[in-house]
């Protein structure tokens, strides 16, 4: 299979589920491993990258992205410093519902995390890896995790990091942006 998404396609893969991603914790720094089921889920994303010429792969330096690059046959993945996740600060390892008891209406893309980044951060950060993805000469491979390639996929079309709410990403899932003539857009999501 070649890619049907043409040379400037950046394909985005959400790591294999952890034990903090099925209960819901959010988790930047802490670094976990994924469930067996994560890494079934993984090796299962091997056929479907296989027959992409892909030019660039980049990986965030966490284990649980690491290792699914592994799974999924680009254990060779360059590590990028700038593909983490939001650094969740106070917040690692607290649920969205433990926060909102005393942060009413609390969601990473219009609240705070204090002692973690700040939407600008994350937004400058992930514009670094959108710049490098474009001056490839060929598809680019990103794996990743949800809140990081939610904001990314944001700052690819133009818009700011909070509209990554628009984009629910589960994990092992594979998503690919790219362009329709000259704008860029999403060509496939969460499949």
């Amino acid at each position: 299979m070649v890619d049907i998404f043409g040379d400037d396609a950046v394909w985005l893969v959400r790591h294999g589920e952890t034990e903090w991603s099925r209960s819901g914790r959010h988790t930047s720094t802490t670094d976990l491993p994924l469930l067996p089921e994560g890494e079934e889920v993984a090796r299962g994303l091997a056929a479907r990258l296989a027959d992409v010429p892909f030019t660039l792969t980049l990986t965030s330096p966490r284990q649980r992205a690491r290792v699914t690059a592994e799974l999924a046959g680009h254990g060779d993945a360059e590590v990028d410093e700038d593909l983490v996740e939001w650094d969740y600060g106070d917040y690692e390892g607290v649920t969205t519902e433990e926060i909102r008891r005393t942060v009413p209406g609390w969601t990473i893309w219009t609240g705070t995390c204090p002692g973690g980044e700040s939407a600008e951060h994350v937004a400058a950060r992930l514009d670094r890896v959108v710049a490098r993805a474009r001056a490839a000469t060929g598809p680019v491979l990103l794996f990743a995790h949800g809140h990081a390639l939610r904001a990314l996929t944001a700052r690819w079309l133009g818009l700011p990091v909070s509209d990554g709410r628009l984009f629910r990403l589960d994990t092992a899932t594979v998503s690919v942006l790219g362009f329709e003539r000259e704008s860029p857009v999403v060509l496939r999501w969460n499949s």
